[in-house]
C-alpha cells in the first residue's frame, strides 16, 4: 500500500467534510435560522444544531492536520515554508490553526459560557454569521491555492 496516496486521500476527504460542513452551516443553516426563528431564539437554536456537528468537525480537523503533517514530513516539504511561491501551504496551516483553536480551545473553554450568558443574542448571531462567512471565504481561497499550487498553477 502506498502510504503517501493514503495520506493524501485522507487529507482530501477530511478537508471535504470539514470545509463542506462550514459551507453548509454558513450558506444553509444560518440563513434558514435567520428566516425561520425569532431573533432572540436564533442563537440558542444554532447552538443546539451546532452541538451535533461539532464532534464531526473536530474529527475532520484532526484528520486534516495529521494527514497534512504526514504528507509534509513524508515528502520532506519543510523547505516550502521558506519559499513565498508556496503561500498556499502557509495559508493551509494558518487556517487549520484557527479552526483547531476555535474547536478545541475557544469554543469549549470560553465561547459556550459567554453565549449562554449573552445579553444580546441577536447581535451575537449576526457576529457568528460574519465570522463564518469570513472563515469560509478564507477556506475557499486556501483550497483554490492548494489545489492550483499543488498542480503547478502558481
Amino acid at each position: 500500500m502506498d502510504d503517501f496516496a493514503l495520506a493524501r486521500t485522507v487529507h482530501v476527504i477530511a478537508v471535504l467534510f470539514w470545509i463542506g460542513g462550514v459551507g453548509f452551516v454558513t450558506w444553509v443553516l444560518m440563513p434558514t435560522l435567520k428566516a425561520t426563528e425569532l431573533p432572540q431564539d436564533r442563537l440558542r437554536r444554532f447552538q443546539q444544531m451546532e452541538a451535533r456537528f461539532a464532534w464531526q468537525a473536530r474529527v475532520w480537523v484532526l484528520l486534516a492536520g495529521a494527514s497534512g503533517l504526514w504528507l509534509v514530513a513524508r515528502a520532506d516539504l519543510w523547505s516550502r515554508f521558506l519559499d513565498g511561491r508556496f503561500w498556499w501551504m502557509h495559508l493551509m496551516v494558518a487556517l487549520w490553526t484557527v479552526f483547531a483553536l476555535m474547536l478545541f480551545v475557544i469554543e469549549p473553554l470560553h465561547l459556550h459560557r459567554r453565549l449562554a450568558n449573552t445579553q444580546s443574542p441577536e447581535a451575537d448571531f449576526a457576529r457568528m454569521i460574519r465570522l463564518h462567512q469570513l472563515l469560509l471565504a478564507v477556506s475557499i481561497i486556501t483550497i483554490l491555492g492548494a489545489v492550483g499550487g499543488s498542480h503547478g498553477l502558481f
